[in-house]
């Protein structure tokens, strides 16, 4: 069963992250229904969110390898109702 979480994302210095961050983002394409980035040039940081509907293995993988680079910090918020459709 499918579950629809938003991924929310801080880098906190985009010029050496954001191209990893971007490359896990593609990665996990086939799960990912949106982003918005907000860059915040004045403090050397950007704000990410992340819509994404896939299993809840999937949604971990992608929030843990996320979760793991260097200057980025990570929540997830997972919809507590399941979304019971198949994923095509």
């Amino acid at each position: 069963m499918n579950c629809i979480a938003v991924i929310g994302a801080i880098l906190e210095d985009p010029k050496n992250s954001q191209q990893r961050f971007n490359d896990l983002i593609a990665a996990f394409r086939g799960i990912v229904k949106g982003r918005m980035g907000i860059p915040f040039d004045a403090e050397n940081r950007a704000v990410i969110a992340i819509t994404v509907e896939g299993d809840l293995d999937e949604i971990n993988a992608l929030t843990g390898k996320l979760g793991k680079l260097p200057g980025v910090s990570v929540k997830t918020a997972v919809s507590a109702k399941e979304n019971h459709e198949t994923k095509q």
